[in-house]
């Protein structure tokens, strides 16, 4: 497990440093990070998987020893039992009670061993199993923290951009280009309103020779009533 934790400082390392060599890139190295760190997470599990099988078979193993040692002292009980009975000889019955009593003691003392070492490795498999948690916990967020540096290093690539991009433009010919056009428009305005003066100047005249013919036509018709009413007629 110390190369696991090892992996995760460096990691860790990668992640924190924001200035890197150009020919290591920190958002590949965290990615890399992670896929060894899950690596080691499959391998640590396996481990904890044959660790866990073994505390079983230790703890059956302890179970079966106790069952065979009070199998062995009942039997002991009932050559007893048969022997006051008179069924059976009593130095046959004690000699095979014997027997039972001494194959009961070394089931007895196996199940203790073997319970002893089951109590051991289900105490590594408890240990294990806390550091296959705090690795799944610790390849979470370097996970959730490589989306953020991805987020973070994608925004910042798109200002780079657009801060280079502003930084070529020129506002000095932008502004003299501007300024070029202003004059433009404002001569375009000039002229327009020029010829518009032109035209209201021509139509004056028109208005002028208008009202000297009403006039004419006026004095005309004076005239002739006049010479109407001298002649006598309506």
């Amino acid at each position: 497990m110390a190369s696991v934790f090892s992996r995760i400082f460096r990691v860790g390392q990668a992640q924190a440093h924001s200035i890197v060599d150009n020919l290591e890139d920190p958002i590949k190295m965290s990615e890399q990070g992670i896929r060894d760190l899950k690596k080691d997470l499959q391998e640590a599990m396996q481990s904890l998987a044959q660790v866990k099988a073994l505390a079983i078979r230790m703890k059956r193993d302890a179970d079966d020893q106790e069952k065979r040692a009070s199998s062995y002292e009942r039997k002991a009980m009932l050559l007893l039992q048969k022997m006051q009975s008179g069924d059976l000889d009593a130095g046959e019955a004690e000699r095979l009670a014997t027997e039972s009593l001494a194959k009961k003691e070394q089931a007895a003392k196996q199940a203790v061993r073997t319970s002893t070492d089951y109590q051991a490795q289900q105490k590594m498999a408890e240990q294990l199993q806390g550091k296959v948690e705090k690795l799944k916990q610790s390849i979470s967020s370097y996970e959730n923290e490589l989306l953020t540096l991805k987020a973070r290093a994608k925004t910042a690539s798109s200002m780079k951009k657009i801060n280079q991009q502003l930084s070529n433009v020129d506002s000095s010919s932008t502004i003299s280009m501007l300024e070029k056009m202003k004059t433009k428009v404002d001569e375009e305005e000039s002229l327009a309103q020029a010829y518009g003066d032109v035209s209201l100047i021509g139509d004056t005249d028109s208005e002028i020779d208008k009202a000297l013919e009403s006039g004419s036509s006026a004095a005309g018709s004076d005239s002739l009533e006049a010479l109407k009413a001298k002649m006598g007629i309506n």
